[in-house]
């Protein structure tokens, strides 16, 4: 199965970035792409939290979301928009990722579970759930050639969310992203790796990359991790541009035969207990 990771540089102006990754997509389905992946907050990236509540999205029938449809059937591909700012309240959103098929049909939405609450110092600080409604559900697709998992961004540190979808049957799982920085530099290959073989399926993930209109800057190097924990294929900046690959689905297979690790879930007791309470004394 060719697959495709879209790395973008999102703005404020919400038609320009779907014309933006449209033309992407349209470059990676003539290259053969059938499922292609587009970053986190592909359509608007905004840490204004007044500003961004009020452009969000609030229905599925948006311009952004039909135009993404009729791009995905005209390409017949899936099309995975990494996620966009969602209204689910008065004062809340979602940062929900949308998968299209290739007749056009939204056949699943995730919204990102675990929250970006971080200090990372020098002033950068972080406050996803100040503004975003956590999910609460877990997301597998049957796209017919391989079984798709969704996660966004930060949830990529939380191993229990991708040994779920392991073990629902996911071969393959998405984690769009907008990693900063720090962090980037940091964990991004690593986080991306671990999760890849402790579940025992590809990883794609496509990733905002540069300097932003909101003023923050974002890590790009957008991956393609095996299940061996292999990368198969990486960009080595932050601009916009298509990562593409082919997956040999029977390696998610021969990879969980040779350690089956990710299908155990055995209870433990911490080895650090309280000492006996001296009765004599």
């Amino acid at each position: 199965m060719r697959v495709a990771a879209i790395q973008f540089r999102s703005g404020l102006d919400k038609s320009a970035n779907v014309a933006g990754l449209a033309a992407l997509a349209r470059d990676a389905a003539a290259r053969g792409a059938q499922l292609i992946v587009t970053p986190e907050m592909s359509t608007r990236l905004d840490r204004d939290r007044a500003r961004a509540l009020n452009e969000a999205h609030s229905s599925l029938d948006e311009p952004a979301f039909q135009e993404l449809a009729a791009l995905s059937a005209a390409l017949n591909i899936f099309l995975l928009l990494g996620s966009a700012p969602f209204r689910v309240g008065a004062a809340a959103l979602a940062n929900r990722s949308i998968l299209f098929g290739p007749t056009g049909a939204v056949l699943a939405t995730y919204d990102k579970i675990h929250m970006f609450d971080v200090d990372l110092g020098e002033g950068e600080t972080y406050r996803e759930s100040a503004l975003y409604r956590p999910g609460e559900t877990a997301r597998l697709v049957d796209l017919g050639p391989a079984k798709l998992g969704l996660s966004i961004c930060y949830d990529i540190r939380f191993a229990r969310l991708y040994l779920d979808l392991a073990r629902a049957g996911a071969e393959i799982i998405a984690a769009p992203s907008a990693f900063t920085m720090p962090t980037g530099l940091a964990h991004w290959e690593i986080l991306l790796r671990a999760r890849a073989i402790e579940s025992g399926a590809f990883v794609i993930a496509a990733a905002q990359g540069g300097q932003h209109e909101d003023g923050r800057r974002t890590f790009g190097r957008s991956m393609i991790i095996g299940p061996w924990g292999e990368v198969i294929a990486a960009l080595d900046h932050d601009r916009p541009d298509i990562l593409l690959a082919d997956l040999d689905l029977g390696a998610v297979a021969k990879a969980r035969r040779a350690i089956p690790a990710w299908k155990t879930d055995q209870a433990f007791r911490s080895a650090i207990a309280e000492p006996p309470r001296d009765i004599g004394a």
